[in-house]
């Protein structure tokens, strides 16, 4: 063994309390001291204490994480990861990461306490990548995407009032809302993203005063929203009086064949309707959770005060290394790289599914993003098999017996589903052979639901 096996074997041993080291004499076995085991305690109390509300209480108190975590477990030994929500790690920029953080490290006062609203020179890299008027007086720095939401939320609505979401929508986002005492309350989607005439609806039939929406390669259908409906989105929050949430989480995952891109809402917005989302986190790693509050107006005060309050600051060091990373050549490069490994799995995902699983409506394909959102047959467009009710559950139960993790559909939506869903992820895995074998084995879980139920 290298001495720095060694000396790594050792310095857990100190911390276990199994050893203790002496400078010049050596390392030594601690003195073992003799404790009682701890008593087993009756935590029965806590069922009462944890649902019992007072007069209050306009929502239950209990938090279902099941969404997100079903996009944050790590698969078992040999299970494809068809519902991950985040890069594979071959396609992470860990050398860039690493240097980057070295770099960071020996900055002049980089272990010192940051601006609460984040270093300035970060603020307007963020500014700068929204556009338009927005400038680095109106950006928060935060600890990632959904810490970002959950601030935005707390900030614009109170507990018990409605908020208007997309649907199907990002299951975090609906986890958000409801820990925060939040009342989703779904808006239809199309493939021209959000219906503005529903919105509207929306919005007259519930008070609600935020709408929170992913205008680009939204999150699970890939739909962009519409030209014609960007301008009525904010025309319709502003007459009602409200703020739009624009979670804008995937900008830095374009396609290499997706031309040029719409630029964000919060660019457009002159009123302060949009309360602006972004973060670096997709594009490089979920550990490297650095990302952006954008808003304009009086919001920012208290947004600020939300974030001070909860979280004091993001430490120095991440944003040092986020300044280093976004600075250097090597960023381009990396983006550039992802763009057209991206682009390859979609294509290769989609041929797979066209060819193995025709049955399955893929309405459409993204050009960016890193899901397909797939609709299972239910006889009403014509496929000669349908599923019944629970086929959702029975197709991913039998997928992850065959060896593969997908993301059923039913978390997606705030209320019920209007049909059976699957979202199928091509960023999570080694390459376009694992999307290949996985899809093959989709088609033996399919096989297996439907020769059961058939």
């Amino acid at each position: 063994m290298s001495p720095v096996t060694v000396s790594r074997a050792l310095a857990q041993l100190a911390a276990e309390g199994l050893v203790v080291t002496r400078p010049g004499a050596g390392a030594f076995r601690a003195a073992r001291s003799a404790s009682p085991a701890p008593a087993a305690g009756d935590t029965s109390w806590q069922e009462v204490a944890l649902s019992a509300g007072g007069a209050g209480d306009l929502v239950p108190r209990s938090v279902d994480a099941s969404g997100v975590l079903a996009s944050l477990a790590a698969p078992a030994p040999g299970v494809i990861e068809f519902n991950g929500g985040y890069l594979h790690p071959a396609l992470q920029p860990e050398r860039a990461m690493a240097a980057a953080l070295s770099r960071a490290g020996r900055r002049p006062g980089a272990w010192g306490r940051p601006p609460v609203e984040g270093l300035a020179e970060l603020r307007e890299w963020f500014a700068r990548s929204v556009g338009g008027a927005v400038t680095a007086a109106g950006v928060l720095i935060t600890a990632g995407g959904q810490s970002a939401l959950t601030t935005a939320l707390r900030a614009l609505a109170p507990p018990g009032a409605p908020v208007l979401v997309e649907s199907p929508t990002y299951p975090g986002m609906l986890a958000v809302a409801r820990a925060a005492g939040l009342r989703p309350v779904p808006v239809p989607v199309d493939a021209d993203g959000v219906r503005p005439e529903l919105l509207a609806d929306a919005f007259r039939a519930t008070g609600a005063r935020v709408f929170v929406c992913q205008p680009l390669f939204q999150n699970p259908t890939g739909a962009v929203l519409a030209p014609g409906r960007r301008g009525e989105v904010l025309r319709i929050a502003r007459e009602a009086g409200a703020f739009v949430v624009e979670d804008d989480f995937v900008r830095r995952l374009v396609h290499e064949d997706a031309g040029p891109l719409p630029r964000p809402l919060a660019a457009e917005d002159p009123d302060g309707v949009v309360v602006h989302v972004c973060s670096l986190t997709k594009a490089t790693s979920p550990s490297f959770r650095v990302s952006a509050l954008v808003a304009h107006g009086p919001v920012l005060e208290r947004l600020r005060a939300i974030q001070v309050v909860d979280t004091f600051f993001v430490p120095r060091p991440l944003q040092e290394a986020a300044l280093e990373l976004v600075g250097s050549p090597a960023w381009p490069r990396h983006l550039r790289a992802v763009s057209a490994e991206l682009r390859a799995r979609r294509d290769t995902m989609t041929a797979a599914l066209r060819l193995r699983l025709p049955d399955l409506a893929l309405p459409h394909v993204p050009a960016g993003g890193y899901h397909l959102w797939l609709r299972l047959p239910d006889g009403t467009g014509g496929a000669s098999r349908a599923f019944g009710p629970g086929g959702e559950s029975a197709l991913t139960a039998a997928a992850l017996r065959a060896g593969l993790a997908v993301a059923p559909g039913r978390p997606y939506f705030g209320a019920e589903p209007p049909a059976a869903h699957l979202r199928l992820s091509f960023a999570a895995v080694a390459g376009t052979g694992e999307i290949t074998e996985g899809v093959r084995r989709l088609r033996t879980a399919w096989d297996e639901v439907l020769g059961r139920t058939g």
